[in-house]
């Protein structure tokens, strides 16, 4: 089941003043099965070593991930929690800014799988692949 009355601008909100929203993640498109962020790279996300820290794209393409989950809750859930993901990272960037997709490849009753692409927005670059695994929620 997916939730259409969740919008992007609700989505952006529930990040305020917490990780998505200090790191500087916006959600720009979401629909049924897929939802797309993007995230500025600025001084803050680059590692000690001047290149693109590894927990920004995670963070970035959990997110994502997460956000999808929501909006893609079975009927009766209240909220999900990750409890597996996996990243390989292709590349890196120094400036400019990221784009993510996340799409559900599995959304069971108790279980979701998302794969998520993160790109170079500027280039077109594949910078990392993911897959993360949720768990649904339900009220006891």
């Amino acid at each position: 089941m997916s939730h259409p009355d969740i919008t992007v601008a609700m989505l952006n909100e529930r990040g305020t003043g917490r990780l998505p929203g200090h790191l500087g993640i916006v959600i720009t498109a979401v629909g049924d099965g897929q939802l797309t962020a993007e995230l500025p790279v600025l001084p803050h996300l680059l590692a000690p070593n001047g290149y693109l820290h590894a927990g920004s794209v995670v963070t970035l393409a959990d997110t994502a991930s997460g956000y999808g989950c929501i909006v893609n809750l079975p009927e009766g859930a209240h909220n999900f929690t990750t409890i597996e993901l996996k990243s390989n990272h292709l590349g890196t960037v120094r400036e400019g800014t990221l784009t993510c997709t996340a799409k559900v490849e599995h959304k069971g009753r108790n279980t979701q799988v998302w794969d998520a692409v993160v790109k170079n927005k500027e280039t077109g670059k594949t910078i990392a692949l993911f897959r993360c695994t949720q768990m649904i929620l339900y009220p006891k």
